[in-house]
């Protein structure tokens, strides 16, 4: 028994001592890879969409073969695949998904300047949208981006299956054509800068509070002191301003548009955005790609940002957030069905 014992004990030591090594071992491999890849900003990814659909399709075709006919149709598909010839026309498909500061736009700037590098004047650039708009100088930037493609000279097509609005249809304009989705939402060209104000909370606390400004208009409107009728009149004028601005911008890429019979804030329904020249078609852009990808190579980019633990854990920490907030004001703003 007792050499049953000291058996087992040198066997338990021996897979401790083998699990701590081999756990240092990992540890060590994953500082080191770590350490390159934070040399390292991010990594362009492009996947051929018509593989996609074409593996799809043969899924659904196979289902209903068996036996000998099941195996020629995949010896036929070996076959095309290995005779398979590059097309002439391309197309680029890029996917943009906005928050309130348009944080996607550092992958947006990326995935243009790569495709910009490559494209020849016979492609063509397809974009996936969907924001409900954000911070004006984040959403002018990404706009911005979109306008190069425009510069170039390469048709641009962007597609709306859910919601384009405010920086959102900012974005979208820019487009040669731009389809959406029946019930998506479009338009709400306008300008809003909610504004709290705790002054009168903090003076019935007994809590002063002072800013030292230079310059007549430094601050307009602020969250804790008094705020001027003086202040508040020029911080609606640099709404207006702005809301100039963004009409401009849209007349510019949409000259056939009526702007201002538009440009007051509402959103439409993709239906009636139709109606009003908001949009240009009704589709969905799986309807668009697959369309494209019977006589083009569609090819997906992204742009892949690399990140730390830590910021990882804020990104995912922040994304609930905004999701819950982004959830919260569409059940208020958005028609339920």
């Amino acid at each position: 028994m007792t050499m049953l014992l000291d058996t087992l004990g040198f066997a338990a030591r021996s897979v401790i001592v083998f699990v701590t090594f081999t756990a240092c071992v990992v540890v060590f491999v994953r500082a080191l890879r770590g350490r390159r890849e934070a040399s390292v900003e991010g990594h362009l990814e492009v996947r051929l969409v018509n593989e996609r659909l074409e593996a799809s399709a043969q899924l659904v075709r196979e289902a209903s073969l068996v036996g000998p006919s099941l195996k020629a149709e995949r010896k036929r598909l070996r076959k095309e695949h290995k005779e398979r010839v590059p097309r002439e026309l391309r197309i680029y498909v890029l996917d943009f998904k906005g928050d309130v500061m348009a944080s996607a736009v550092e992958q947006l700037r990326e995935e243009v300047s790569a495709l910009l590098a490559v494209a020849k004047p016979s492609d063509r650039v397809v974009v996936r949208l969907e924001s409900p708009g954000g911070a004006a100088h984040s959403y002018g930037l990404a706009a911005s981006q979109l306008a190069r493609i425009r510069e170039r000279r390469l048709p641009l097509t962007v597609c709306v299956d859910r919601v384009a609005a405010s920086g959102g249809y900012m974005m979208a304009c820019v487009a040669d054509e731009i389809i959406a989705a029946p019930f998506s939402i479009v338009g709400s060209i306008g300008v809003a800068a909610p504004v709290p104000n705790a002054h009168r909370l903090l003076e019935r606390n007994g809590v002063d509070y002072e800013t030292a400004t230079a310059g007549r208009f430094k601050r307009t409107v602020t969250f804790f002191g008094a705020n001027t009728d003086e202040g508040r009149q020029k911080f609606q004028e640099q709404l207006d301003e702005t809301h100039e601005l963004f009409k401009g911008f849209v007349k510019r890429y949409r000259p056939a548009l009526d702007v201002e019979a538009v440009a007051t804030g509402e959103y439409w329904h993709g239906l009636r955005g139709l109606e009003l020249g908001l949009v240009d078609r009704l589709a969905t852009s799986d309807d668009v790609l697959c369309e494209l990808a019977e006589k083009a190579d569609v090819l997906a980019v992204s742009y892949r940002m690399r990140q730390s633990v830590r910021q990882r854990l804020t990104a995912s920490a922040g994304m609930l957030v905004e999701r819950a907030v982004e959830s919260a004001w569409s059940r208020l703003q958005t028609p339920m069905l």
